[in-house]
């Protein structure tokens, strides 16, 4: 039975993980017959939104505390998860997703990833183990990685930033899957393009698919 960890930051598209793309992925991962478990790392978020104003309110949340809501409170911090224990490691999204694993959502081009994440990334990519991102997550992949090939979707911002860091990018319909073979990587759009719920599991059960038609 093959192995994923999947790496959330919260609850919540504003100001942490993305909800429907987490619960689909990890839904897919269980649909296939496979197992995951869940990380987060054990710091503040970058801050907290009311979902329903979109203004930030004045408060502090913990990043795996906030995201053991999605995770049912199996979870453990980030600095529990190791390589050598997974076959695939999975980025949902989220704009929170790219204010507290990487500053994207803040910085735009000049953003950075947090070290641990990152190390994360190179560890998985080191051992040609599959790395798979929805939404918003690829753009940490590609700054992070360089040159691989991801899809955005088709949004012009956004794609100009990807190539930035050398990237290459595919445009795609929604629930389309990017498979980068040789780098491991392996993205689709979901939120970067019109979504209804439904594409978002079609997404979430493509991309998981696509990494296990892939795994040694």
């Amino acid at each position: 039975m093959k192995k994923f960890a999947v790496i959330l930051c919260g609850c919540g598209t504003l100001d942490g993980s993305e909800i429907h793309e987490s619960v689909m992925t990890l839904l897919a991962i269980d649909r296939n017959d496979c197992e995951y478990s869940i990380f987060a790392p054990d710091a503040d978020q970058y801050h907290v939104v009311n979902h329903v104003t979109g203004q930030a309110m004045e408060e502090k949340r913990n990043m795996m505390v906030e995201a053991a809501r999605i995770a049912r409170g199996k979870i453990r911090p980030l600095a529990e998860c190791r390589v050598e224990d997974f076959d695939a490691l999975v980025f949902p999204g989220g704009n929170g997703s790219a204010k507290n694993l990487f500053t994207y959502a803040i910085d735009g081009k000049k953003c950075t990833v947090r070290e641990d994440v990152a190390q994360l990334i190179r560890s998985f990519h080191e051992q040609k183990k599959p790395i798979g991102a929805l939404c918003i997550a690829p753009v940490m992949l590609a700054k992070v990685l360089g040159d691989i090939t991801i899809t955005v979707g088709s949004d012009e911002g956004t794609i100009d930033n990807v190539l930035s860091f050398g990237a290459k990018h595919i445009n795609t319909q929604q629930t389309e899957v990017i498979s980068d073979k040789q780098n491991m990587v392996f993205t689709t759009p979901c939120y970067m393009l019109p979504a209804r719920i439904s594409d978002i599991a079609d997404c979430a059960e493509n991309l998981i698919e696509a990494i296990l038609d892939n795994i040694q």
